[in-house]
């Protein structure tokens, strides 16, 4: 149905310009590959991308990183974690996880209990190793904010083991920095290695704002 138009022309009513853009839209060639860049907010940049705050995030990267070289240290030199007495220590720690997994509100739940029985435990040595070179990695990587984001990744992925092994300590603090860290990949490493590193590998200096 058409309007009439003070012209003398046929102005569509309204019925027939919407089924008009309805054609037009299906009619559009879409590009499903086609990716689109969601814009960045200003606390998010502020937070996670200017260099302004590269100090704070220099404090809380070194913080997290000798918590990591140190207990990793303390592996190397306590006995049970390395060389001939590999695994002892660790069997230790994943006995105890599978006595917390009775009761009404167990502390580790059965699937993390079929894991350890079934993997880490026949494992033993070569997790002890893993976890203690693992430990020390993170902890010199973060100190030295190299390849910040990864080693954050690495310690937060720990953390959670931890945690479902039923280990709380200071796994949920530096669970929750490590991600904080994963967040701000792009500058927490600035004041460290990151800042030319990253670059040489394919990873855009940023450019001032």
């Amino acid at each position: 149905m058409a309007a009439a138009h003070p012209e003398g022309r046929a102005v569509p009513s309204f019925p027939d310009r919407r089924e008009a853009e309805m054609s037009t839209i299906l009619s559009t060639p879409t590009t499903p590959s086609a990716a689109h860049t969601v814009p960045e907010g200003r606390l998010s940049h502020l937070l996670f991308a200017d260099t302004r705050l590269t100090p704070l995030w220099a404090l809380l990267r070194i913080y997290v990183g000798v918590q990591w070289w140190l207990a990793g240290w303390h592996k190397v030199t306590g006995g049970g974690w390395i060389g001939a007495d590999a695994g002892g220590a660790v069997s230790g720690f994943l006995n105890g996880a599978l006595a917390r997994t009775g009761g009404d509100h167990p502390d580790v739940t059965r699937g993390y209990a079929w894991f350890i029985e079934q993997v880490a435990l026949p494992n033993a040595a070569l997790f002890s190793h893993l976890v203690t070179f693992g430990e020390l990695t993170v902890g010199a990587a973060l100190i030295l904010g190299l390849f910040t984001g990864a080693a954050a990744f690495l310690g937060g992925f720990l953390n959670a083991n931890f945690l479902l092994a039923g280990a709380v300590s200071s796994n949920p603090l530096l669970f929750i920095l490590a991600t904080w860290l994963v967040l701000g990949w792009r500058v927490a490493g600035w004041l460290g290695l990151d800042r030319w590193v990253l670059p040489r590998v394919g990873v855009p200096r940023g450019r001032a704002s």
